[in-house]
């Protein structure tokens, strides 16, 4: 009876696997419930530390000495904001709107002409056109401003004195040659017609910064040269009404070195100028 137990407890076990098997499973159970929750991102733990890391690199610090310390910039937000966003789209509205009320009003002040197709008023992803026939204006071959000419400018500058917008007004000609005294060719009569509207709207009111005229000559047509009608369509004065702010130029003042000042220290020392090196009679050079 004794040896038939002891056969019997050295049978071999062949179902063992299952228990390393089931071992394993559950490791790699573990395995990825731990990925999982290292991948699952705090969005606000993670905010409060990118603000925190944001607000260390804006603070300046400064040595014992008093001289300052260079900051580093501060790392952008990886996400938008929200409320920026919401506010920058409130911007690009309200400026939509000042757009549109902008070329109604001058559609108004210029109803007139626009009825007759000699004025033309359009949006679109750059501002206001404003495409005046240079017959409106300018007598031919000349750059002189008439009294009817004078009165619709000045309703036009006063709509868009106020503004910010840049404003940019075009000389256009078609393609018949003129030799003048004063206009050798289509270039300086272009140029001079867009100057004097450009006068003009500073005289009304409009900042001279804002302001630039640019002379094309026949360079631009809209229309066929070849006919009567195509060539009084490109004889025009365009007015260009910039849909973006005007922002001021910063300028670093630049030393007599040509170097800026901005990325000079406070007490830095000016160039030391290198001396040329001098011939000497073996043929060389020495400094």
């Amino acid at each position: 009876m004794a040896r038939r137990r002891k056969k019997e407890e050295e049978h071999e076990n062949h179902e063992r696997w299952m228990v390393s098997y089931a071992d394993f499973i559950t490791l790699l159970f573990a395995f990825f419930v731990v990925m999982y929750s290292l991948s699952s991102l705090n969005e606000g733990k993670y905010r409060v530390m990118s603000d925190s890391v944001v607000q260390a690199f804006r603070s300046i610090g400064t040595h014992d000495a008093g001289r300052q310390v260079v900051a580093i910039a501060p790392i952008p937000s990886i996400r938008p904001v929200p409320a920026a966003s919401a506010e920058a789209e409130e911007q690009r509205r309200a400026k939509a709107e000042r757009v549109r009320n902008m070329a109604e009003e001058i559609r108004k002040v210029l109803a007139p002409l626009v009825a007759d197709g000699q004025v033309r008023v359009t949006e679109g992803a750059f501002g206001i056109t404003v495409e005046i026939n240079a017959a409106v204006l300018f007598a031919p071959g000349e750059a002189l401003l008439g009294p009817d000419a004078v009165r619709a400018l000045r309703a036009v500058a006063q709509v868009v004195a106020d503004a910010e917008f840049p404003i940019t007004v075009e000389g256009h000609t078609d393609v018949m040659p003129i030799a003048s005294a004063m206009f050798p060719s289509n270039w300086e009569l272009s140029a001079v017609r867009a100057s004097s509207v450009v006068r003009l709207f500073v005289e009304g009111g409009v900042r001279p910064s804002r302001l630039t005229a640019a002379g094309y000559g026949d360079q631009r047509p809209v229309a066929d040269n070849a006919t009567p009608e195509g060539r009084a369509r490109n004889r025009r004065v365009t007015i260009l009404v910039e849909s973006r702010l005007v922002e001021p130029a910063v300028t670093a003042p630049v030393k007599a070195s040509g170097v800026a000042d901005s990325i000079l220290p406070a007490d830095a020392a000016p160039p030391v100028p290198v001396p040329a090196p001098v011939p000497t009679t073996d043929g060389g050079a020495k400094p």
